[in-house]
C-alpha cells in the first residue's frame, strides 16, 4: 500500500501535467502521500445556514440560502465595473458584491436559481454585504460538504492558475475517493491503543473532511502526536548510538586545582542550582562515555565558573580543556576572568584568537602541543589544523549558536577520543524546543541568579519623553555609572523610519556635553570597533551608542542603564538579551525600552512581557509563542529547522513530551533497532529518510 502512496500526483482526478507542475514547483508536492500530507491550516463550520436577518458585521463567517432578487452594475474605470447582487432569503435582503469577472458574474448567475451563498458579512451605506462570496446551486451541494469545510494555503501563482483553496479541497477529495482501501498504519496498536489515537486512515480522512471538530481534533491529535515521535525517535536512537559506541574519557580523581579553588578562590558560595549542574557533569564525565551537555542559563546566573570547574575537573585528571567563543572581545573577556579566579593557583590560561601572531602565537602552539597550557581560550582559531592539544580532555562551547555543526565537530579531532563537550548558552531555550533542536543533548539549567544580584528594573518610555530619560542616565553618570545606549541600524533604511546610529550619536553628545561619548557597530574596521569598547570597558567613556553588535561579549560590571531605542523592532529574546548587559554588578540597573505611541497589540505584548519578568525562560516561552521556532533566536543557525507540517513545537508542548517518552521506550527496549514488535516503525523511519524528511540533530 505504500507504492500506491508513492504514486506520481499526475494520476489523481482533477490534477495532470499542468497542475502536477504547479504543485511540484509551488508546494513540493509529488505524490499521493505529498497531497495527503497537505493539511488545512483551519476548518469552517458549514453545518448551520443563518437567516439574514440574523447577520451581523461581527460574525466571522456565515452561510445563507436564498435567490439572487436582482442585478446592479457600476462602472469603476472604462476596463473595470462593479456587480452588486441583491440576495434575499424571506426574511431580509443581502448584497453579494464582486469587483472583477462582471461578465463571468452575470453569465453564470441567474434570478430563478436557489443557491447557498458563503463568506464574511460586511456593511456599506447600512446594508450587509458580502463581498466575493462563494456561491454554489443548492442542488449540488452534497450533504458531506455541508460539514466542516477545510481552507489550505495557496500561493498567488496557483490561484492565477484557478489552483484555489477550493479546487484543492475537490482534488483531494477525489483521491480519498480513489483510494477505497485503508491507508496503513504507521504506528503500532500498543502505541495507539496506550494513547487513545484514532488510525492513520481515519486521521487523513477525517482531517481533509471531518463531520464535526471533534473529528477535527482527534484527527489532529494523531498526526501531530506521529509527527513528533517519529522526531523524537530518531534524535534519541542518534543519541542512544553516540553513547553506547563513542567512548569518553573518564574523570577519576577531584584533585588539588578543583578543592583549592573551592575552598579557598570562590568568589562567593555557589548556589544550588550551579551544584546541581556540577553533580551532573561530574556524573558524565565518571560514566564512560562522552558527555554532550548543553547548559543554559541566563546572563549573569554563572556559567563561567560551572564551567572553569568542569575544566578543573579534566587538569585534576591530567587533560587540558578550551573555551571557544564566537568573538575576540568575548574571547578576552573569558580568559581575563579565568587569570583573575585562578590568580596563585598553578593553571596556566592562555589565549588564541586572530590578532595573536608572529612568535607569540608560535609559542602558545608550542606550549600547548607540549601540555604546557592548561586551559586554551579562543575563538574559531582553536579549530584550525595547526593547533594541536596534548591532551584535551574537556571543551566548552559559549553562545553555540553562532558556530556552525562543521565547526563543533573540528574540535573532537584535536584529541585521541572525542573530549567531553559543554555547550552553553545564555539565551534561554523552552524545554519543549530543547527537546527537539538539542534533543541528542542531556540538558542542564542554571535557575537563580548568584545572591547580591538585584533584579533589573525594566521601563516602557515613549520618544516624546527623552528629556525625562536623560536626565535619569544624568542622574547615574553623576553617581559614577555607565549607559548604553542601542540603536537598531547603522544607515537609514527607505522602507522604515528608523532612528539613525550616527545621527543618534551626534543627538547623544550634544545632551551629554560634559560627558565621553563613543559609538560601535558592525561596519567598524575590528581593530577601531575593539579600541572604542575598550575606552567603555576601563570606563574613560561613560555612555557607548551601539548597535545590537554588544548583545553577545561585553562585561562592564559599572554599567547600570541600557537604553534601547525602537524597541519594537526587536525580537523578546534579542531585547532581552541586551538588557543581560546590565545589572552585572551590585547596583540597581535600570533597562528603558523606547518606542513610537502607535504599536501593534503583538508589540505592546512583547514591551509587557519584558516589563514584567526578569525571568528568561518566562521571555523564551512567550517568544516562542509569539513568533514560533523558526524564527527564535538562534535556531536559524543552528543547523535544524522544524518543517512540520501540522505540530506547533510552542503550543504542543504536552504533546512533545509525550512522543518523547513513548520514543524512549521504544530505545530502550530495542537500542539496536532490529527487534520484530517494532520493525514498523524502524520501516516508516526509512521511508522518512528516503523522502529526505530533515531528522537531523544538533550534536
Amino acid at each position: 500500500m505504500y507504492d500506491i502512496l508513492q504514486q506520481d500526483v499526475m494520476y489523481v482526478p482533477g490534477v495532470g501535467p499542468q497542475r502536477k507542475k504547479l504543485l511540484k514547483e509551488e508546494l513540493d508536492i509529488h505524490t499521493y502521500g505529498d497531497l495527503l500530507g497537505y493539511f488545512p491550516y483551519k476548518h469552517i463550520d458549514r453545518t448551520r445556514i443563518y437567516r439574514i436577518s440574523e447577520l451581523t458585521t461581527d460574525m466571522p463567517f456565515v452561510q445563507v440560502q436564498g435567490r439572487i432578487l436582482s442585478f446592479e452594475v457600476f462602472p469603476i474605470n472604462p476596463r473595470k465595473k462593479r456587480v452588486v447582487a441583491h440576495f434575499g432569503d424571506g426574511t431580509d435582503v443581502l448584497d453579494l458584491v464582486w469587483f472583477q469577472n462582471a461578465k463571468y458574474i452575470i453569465e453564470r448567475l441567474d434570478t430563478d436559481t436557489e443557491y447557498i451563498v458563503f463568506g464574511r458579512p460586511g456593511v456599506f451605506n447600512h446594508r450587509i454585504q458580502i463581498v466575493h462570496p462563494e456561491i454554489e446551486k443548492a442542488s449540488d451541494m452534497q450533504l458531506t460538504a455541508m460539514s466542516m469545510q477545510p481552507h489550505y494555503h495557496t500561493t498567488e501563482r496557483m490561484k492565477k492558475a484557478g489552483l484555489t483553496s477550493r479546487a484543492l479541497e475537490r482534488i483531494i477529495r477525489s483521491l480519498l475517493d480513489k483510494l477505497t482501501t485503508t491507508i496503513p498504519e504507521t504506528l503500532p496498536s500498543f502505541i495507539t491503543e496506550k494513547l487513545h489515537l484514532v488510525s492513520r486512515d481515519e486521521a487523513l480522512r477525517n482531517i481533509h473532511y471531518p463531520r464535526s471538530a471533534d473529528e477535527v481534533q482527534k484527527a489532529t491529535m494523531r498526526l501531530k502526536f506521529e509527527e513528533l515521535f517519529f522526531i523524537q525517535l530518531n534524535i534519541l536512537r542518534y543519541a542512544s548510538d553516540k553513547r553506547r559506541k563513542r567512548n569518553g574519557y573518564v574523570f577519576h580523581r577531584i584533585g588539588h586545582a578543583f578543592n583549592t579553588f573551592f575552598f579557598h578562590h570562590l568568589p562567593f558560595s555557589l548556589t544550588e542550582a550551579q551544584k546541581r549542574v556540577l553533580r551532573e557533569i561530574r556524573n558524565d564525565t565518571l560514566s564512560g562515555s562522552q558527555m554532550n551537555r548543553l547548559l543554559q542559563g541566563d546572563v549573569g546566573s554563572g556559567k563561567t565558573i560551572v564551567a572553569l570547574m568542569a575544566m578543573l575537573m579534566a587538569i585534576d585528571n591530567g587533560f587540558q580543556a578550551a573555551i571557544m567563543a564566537p568573538t575576540e572581545i568575548l574571547a578576552e573577556q573569558h580568559a581575563e576572568t579565568l587569570s583573575a579566579l585562578l590568580e596563585g593557583l598553578d593553571v596556566r590560561v592562555e589565549l588564541l584568537t586572530g590578532i595573536v601572531k608572529g612568535k607569540r602565537r608560535k609559542e602558545i602552539l608550542n606550549d600547548l602541543a607540549a601540555g604546557h597550557i592548561h586551559i586554551l581560550v579562543g575563538t574559531h582559531a582553536i579549530i584550525e589544523d595547526n593547533v594541536t592539544f596534548l591532551r584535551l580532555g574537556m571543551a566548552i562551547i559559549d553562545e553555540q549558536h553562532r558556530f556552525g555543526v562543521a565547526q563543533r565537530a573540528r574540535l573532537w579531532s584535536k584529541s585521541a577520543n572525542p573530549p567531553h563537550i559543554l555547550v552553553m548558552t545564555a539565551t534561554p531555550i523552552p524545554r519543549t524546543l530543547a527537546m527537539t533542536l538539542y534533543g541528542d543533548l542531556d540538558v542542564s539549567v542554571i535557575d537563580e541568579l548568584p545572591p547580591g544580584r538585584k533584579p533589573i528594573v525594566t521601563l516602557h518610555k515613549y520618544d516624546s519623553q527623552l528629556s525625562d530619560l536623560y536626565r535619569g542616565i544624568q542622574q547615574q553618570i553623576h553617581e559614577g555609572r555607565q549607559a548604553y545606549i542601542v540603536f537598531p541600524l547603522i544607515k537609514e533604511s527607505e522602507k522604515m523610519d528608523l532612528k539613525n546610529l550616527e545621527e543618534g550619536y551626534e543627538h547623544v553628545k550634544e545632551a551629554f556635553p560634559q560627558n565621553t561619548v563613543v559609538k560601535v557597530h558592525g561596519q567598524m574596521k575590528p581593530v577601531e570597533k575593539e579600541a572604542e569598547m575598550q575606552r567603555f570597558v576601563k570606563g574613560e567613556a561613560q555612555i557607548l551608542v551601539s548597535t545590537t553588535v554588544i548583545e553577545v561579549g561585553v562585561n562592564v560590571p559599572n554599567a547600570s542603564v541600557m537604553v534601547i531605542f525602537e524597541a519594537q523592532r526587536f525580537g523578546l529574546a534579542q531585547l532581552h538579551q541586551l538588557r543581560g548587559r546590565v545589572g552585572r554588578g551590585a547596583d540597581q540597573s535600570f533597562c528603558l525600552l523606547v518606542t513610537p505611541y502607535k504599536l501593534s497589540k503583538d508589540t505592546r505584548r512583547r514591551i509587557d512581557i519584558m516589563c514584567d519578568t526578569n525571568d528568561g525562560f518566562r521571555i523564551a516561552e512567550a517568544d516562542l509563542k509569539l513568533r514560533g521556532p523558526g524564527d527564535m533566536e538562534g535556531t536559524q543557525q543552528s543547523g535544524m529547522m522544524f518543517d512540520l507540517k501540522i505540530a506547533n513545537i510552542a503550543r504542543d508542548g504536552l504533546i512533545v513530551q509525550m512522543a518523547r517518552e513513548q520514543a524512549k521506550i521504544i530505545i530502550d527496549n530495542d537500542p539496536d533497532c532490529n527487534a520484530p514488535a517494532y520493525q514498523m516503525l524502524w520501516q516508516r523511519m526509512k521511508q522518512l529518510k528516503k523522502d529526505n524528511i530533515n531528522w537531523g540533530a544538533i550534536s
